[in-house]
């Protein structure tokens, strides 16, 4: 069976400069790109690094679902930290986002990220169950 590849887009205005798509779907695999804590329609960002790293969630939840997937399916996350001080304070969110799944994590220190208001970022690589 030929395997299928699904492109997910957000819309995003980085995505056609770039060349690239939100999340790549290959059979039962999802690849989600690294995702900011940007508010969908109007690109504000939080201050609070614990609210953006809400609205990662939040976000990397939407394109998960649009691809037919849940957050449920995560079997492995990276997270970007621009200070890694704040891990204490981000460790909480992912833990109770992450209750029950406990997928494998990898958190480092990037000393910047796309968007100068960004503190955090998350990658996701999911697999859907059968």
């Amino acid at each position: 069976m030929p395997m299928t590849r699904q492109l997910i887009s957000s819309g995003g205005k980085w995505e056609p400069i770039l060349g690239y798509s939100r999340a790549v779907v290959d059979d039962d695999w999802l690849f989600l790109a690294g995702t900011g804590g940007f508010e969908p329609g109007t690109g504000d960002v939080a201050e609070d690094v614990m609210d953006q790293t809400r609205q990662c969630l939040a976000n990397a939840k939407e394109a998960l679902n649009k691809a037919g997937f849940d957050l449920a399916d995560t079997v492995r996350i990276v997270v970007y930290l621009v200070d890694m001080g704040d891990f204490a304070k981000v460790a909480p969110v992912f833990g109770e986002a992450f209750a029950g799944i406990l997928p494998a994590n990898t958190t480092v220190g990037s000393p910047e990220l796309i968007d100068p208001r960004l503190k955090v970022e998350i990658e996701i690589t999911a697999k859907k169950r059968r």
